[in-house]
């Protein structure tokens, strides 16, 4: 509810004592002679409006009778020169030159098509159109048109015409309706009606659309966006998500584009040039702000470590500054915490394993197929990874107790001096029972002479409470010592002591307390000014200790109470292993499937990879929710986790993991 002018949220405003003639003096003098100064270039045209760089370029052309871009194209070279040839153009015409860019040639780029048509405003999109025409002389809608098909084509002729209602226009009675219209338009029924999805989509205005959504995810127990995904397909799909992204929270989407361009591998600069440039006079603070919200790092860092030169000094400036020990929360991006939370608070998630109960199961004929790939010289490992990797768990149990009443002997034992290293500890975990397997993995993450806290951590978090008392016996039966002494010789401090909370299995089971939730908040928003012991301690007693559906109320009111993000705060007031273990709490209670996806990429991505995180979570999750974290993990690092095994594993490891994966999404 913001009323009035809203302040200004960008990084380049006009300079107080512009004049456009010496300025256009400065540039002609920074190009002349032998080589050009860039630094002079870079620090007068980012300390300019782009209307004032308009004036400036007016002003070059009447003094030297030459046009500033084209100079400043002749002097400059690479991504550099790019950069401050965009910062020159008007920003409509840049718009245009885009979508002339992504649709001219053999492919469309599409994704700048959904960029820029998904987030303008009605004003933005006008000139864009004008600008296209001047520019080309041709009609952008024909140009579109002649270019997209089916729905897909349809949603961006509905966004060109620039007619979407403005922010006064909400209809109350008509909330519900839309929101009851959508729903009856695509999960309560066979089939989708995406006219219905692109009238209002397209037509309604943002604010009317944010409390539709709201109303949307009372009546469908799941957000928008996860409808659209399973409802949509395709170009469509995105640009339906990127619309509903925008209308949630335009600074968020950008946020999002940013880091998508630069991780991986290769930056996507023509991407961040486009979204540096065009918010940096409108929200680049508020994106600043959403990016430090939803990353681990700012966008400040971000650009540091993935650009160079004049480039990079260039982009910083369009960013402003360095969020990175920033605590407080502005206005905008304190609502879409707060907002985050509620989403995942209300979502009622279906989880999915990728493993499930074989069909025509035989325990007696799986067990002599074993035997027989195991007996004599060599081994046939392609009947034992298709046996045990399309089995469940429960399945595989009675193998192996059949195998040892039919052979008289020790399937694990067995399968041991068959096989040898990853695939033989991924064959192993696979036929333990889960309760054996984490024992195993909580011991080997303790022994030897460095512990794998992440391990620990990740185990003890992330397992109910009934997993971690049946962990627990196994660990006392397998080892002869009880789980907590070893935590104890292992561990030591706060680290300590979290760990052994969480190894009772004694989490809360309740649902969700509002009035407690209230409470639990403010202690930790108190507990923020305490000493750092304290701070621990506290956070402690409420994390590890509360359910996670009352603890995402826990978290949504912290923001409220102390106007920041509980993830930023355990960043900046805790370290090492106290910090990771009430992270990965924190992670887990807003979304598991994210958090283990967040370790599997962990687990491959550099030099190397950590087997041992691969292969636990990919068994110990087959039959959970390793669905939803292939899907977490294709939305968050734009590559899917069947590609990432494929790059980074081999062999028949690598065919028994991509079996576990179940599909390339």
């Amino acid at each position: 509810p913001g009323f009035g002018l809203k302040e200004f949220r960008g990084t380049i405003a006009d300079h107080p004592d512009f004049d456009a003639g010496s300025d256009a003096e400065a540039l002609y003098d920074a190009m002349k002679g032998f080589g050009s100064d860039k630094e002079a270039i870079l620090d007068l045209i980012t300390s300019r409006s782009n209307a004032e760089r308009q004036e400036i370029r007016a002003a070059y052309k009447s003094q030297f009778g030459k046009d500033l871009i084209d100079d400043l194209k002749y002097e400059l070279t690479g991504k550099f020169e790019r950069l401050i040839v965009v910062l020159m153009r008007p920003p409509a015409y840049h718009d245009a030159k885009e979508i002339k860019d992504a649709i001219k040639g053999a492919g469309t780029d599409e994704k700048c098509l959904i960029e820029i048509l998904a987030s303008r405003t009605n004003e933005q999109i006008h000139n864009l159109v004008a600008a296209y025409k001047d520019a080309y002389g041709r009609d952008l809608e024909e140009d579109v048109i002649g270019d997209t098909s089916g729905h897909f084509k349809k949603m961006l002729v509905v966004l060109l015409q620039g007619t979407r209602e403005e922010d006064d226009v909400v209809s109350e009675d008509l909330v519900e309706q839309d929101a009851q219209d959508l729903y009856d338009a695509g999960e309560a029924q066979w089939g989708t009606d995406e006219a219905k999805f692109i009238m209002l989509l397209g037509n309604r205005s943002v604010i009317h659309l944010q409390l539709v959504f709201d109303e949307y995810q009372k009546i469908a127990e799941k957000s928008i966006e996860d409808s659209i995904k399973s409802e949509l397909s395709g170009d469509f799909e995105r640009l339906m998500l990127a619309v509903v992204q925008c209308i949630r929270s335009k600074p968020m989407f950008f946020a999002k584009r940013l880091y998508k361009s630069m991780k991986g591998l290769g930056t996507a600069d023509n991407t961040l040039i486009r979204i540096m440039v065009s918010r940096s006079e409108i929200d680049m603070l508020d994106i600043r702000e959403c990016f430090r919200l939803r990353y681990e790092k700012s966008l400040y860092n971000m650009i540091q470590d993935d650009t160079s030169g004049d480039y990079k000094r260039t982009l910083l400036k369009l960013c402003g500054g360095d969020d990175d020990m920033a605590g407080e929360f502005f206005p905008e991006a304190a609502q879409i915490a707060y907002k985050m939370w509620e989403i995942s608070a209300m979502t009622k998630v279906q989880l999915r394993g990728t493993v499930r109960l074989y069909q025509n199961f035989d325990p007696a004929s799986d067990a002599q197929a074993l035997r027989k790939a195991m007996k004599g010289f060599g081994t046939d490992e392609d009947t034992i990874i298709d046996i045990v990797a399309h089995r469940s768990n429960a399945q595989r149990q009675e193998i192996r107790q059949t195998f040892k009443s039919l052979l008289g002997r020790d399937l694990l034992a067995d399968l041991k001096s068959e096989l040898s290293k990853n695939l033989q500890r991924l064959i192993l975990g696979l036929m333990m029972t889960p309760a054996e397997f984490e024992a195993k993995m909580m011991k080997k993450a303790m022994e030897g002479a460095g512990t794998d806290e992440h391990a620990l951590i990740e185990i003890l978090v992330t397992r109910s409470n009934q997993e971690i008392q049946e962990m627990c016996s196994a660990y006392q039966n397998a080892y002869k010592k009880s789980l907590e002494d070893a935590i104890t010789s292992d561990t030591s401090g706060h680290f300590k002591r979290i760990l052994i909370s969480l190894a009772q299995g004694a989490r809360e089971e309740d649902p969700a307390d509002m009035a407690r939730a209230l409470e639990d908040a403010q202690e930790l928003a108190d507990a923020c000014n305490a000493d750092p012991g304290d701070l621990e301690d506290k956070f402690m007693s409420i994390l590890c200790t509360r359910s996670f559906p009352h603890l995402r109320r826990v978290f949504q009111e912290f923001v409220r109470c102390s106007n920041k993000d509980i993830e930023q705060i355990i960043k900046k007031e805790m370290s090492g292993d106290v910090k990771n273990a009430m992270f990965a709490i924190v992670r887990s209670v807003k979304n598991q499937p994210s958090y283990f996806a967040d370790r599997l990429y962990k687990a491959m991505k550099g030099l190397g990879t950590d087997d041992r995180a691969l292969i636990r979570i990919m068994v110990s999750r087959s039959e959970i929710d390793l669905f939803n974290i292939r899907k977490e993990f294709k939305e968050t690092h734009d590559a899917s986790l069947h590609e990432f095994i494929q790059g980074d594993t081999s062999g028949d490891y690598r065919k028994t993991l991509l079996i576990l994966c179940g599909g390339e999404d």
